[in-house]
């Protein structure tokens, strides 16, 4: 069930032809291998947080792969579910920015997606075990009318662009009232590159207390 008010939205996207060749590809895909996240979930995302409501956008570039971790949501993991690297990451730097305790036990993010924090994929699904696998199959082209959609909306919006995937985005963010903030992605392998230390989170709350909006409480 997708949140009503990304219906006409989505809607007109499924009508298109790149979408209708994604949707055959991925009903094959479905029937023939093991495809994370369960289809019901593919679009938790949506579900989660309505499109007028949105405050923050988190960018992530496919879902996980090993068994029980992907749920729609980016970054975020299944109740019960042990927290990836980069998740655990992301809670340290939560920790270190806004001197908050994180439940490293709980990776379900359902709680920021319901306070207006879009955790969008680059791409919605993925074959076990084979990281990227769904990459060029259309979904780059569906997310990116997303994101064209969300900066076409009036109310402020901070994006949140982590890693060159995540970067590579940035070109179909054009309105002022928008905050884009970039750094490395929080992976064991570039978290010291720029993400431990950005102050992402704290300018975040910052740039939507300065515009009238409730700030996010990041804890978990």
């Amino acid at each position: 069930m997708i949140n009503k008010s990304w219906d006409e939205f989505l809607e007109g996207e499924f009508a298109q032809d790149y979408f209708l060749k994604l949707s055959a590809f991925l009903k094959k895909e479905y029937a023939e291998k093991t495809i994370y996240p369960p289809k019901k979930e593919v679009f938790s995302s949506f579900y989660f947080t309505d499109l007028d409501k949105v405050k923050v956008v988190i960018l992530g570039q496919d879902p996980y792969h090993e068994p029980n971790q992907a749920c729609g949501m980016a970054f975020a993991v299944k109740p019960g579910v042990e927290l990836p690297p980069s998740l655990v990451n992301i809670y340290k730097e939560i920790e270190n920015e806004l001197q908050v305790p994180m439940n490293y036990r709980n990776g379900y993010l359902v709680k920021w997606a319901q306070q207006g924090v879009m955790l969008l994929n680059s791409v919605l699904t993925v074959e076990a075990h084979k990281a990227n696998s769904h990459k060029d199959k259309g979904w780059e082209i569906f997310t990116d009318h997303v994101i064209e959609k969300l900066n076409s909306l009036d109310q402020p919006i901070v994006f949140l662009l982590w890693g060159a995937n995540a970067r590579n985005k940035q070109q179909l963010l054009t309105n002022p009232k928008h905050l884009i903030l970039s750094t490395a992605h929080p992976s064991p392998l570039s978290v010291y590159r720029g993400f431990f230390g950005c102050g992402h989170f704290v300018q975040a709350n910052e740039y939507l207390k300065k515009n009238g909006l409730e700030p996010i409480d990041w804890r978990m």
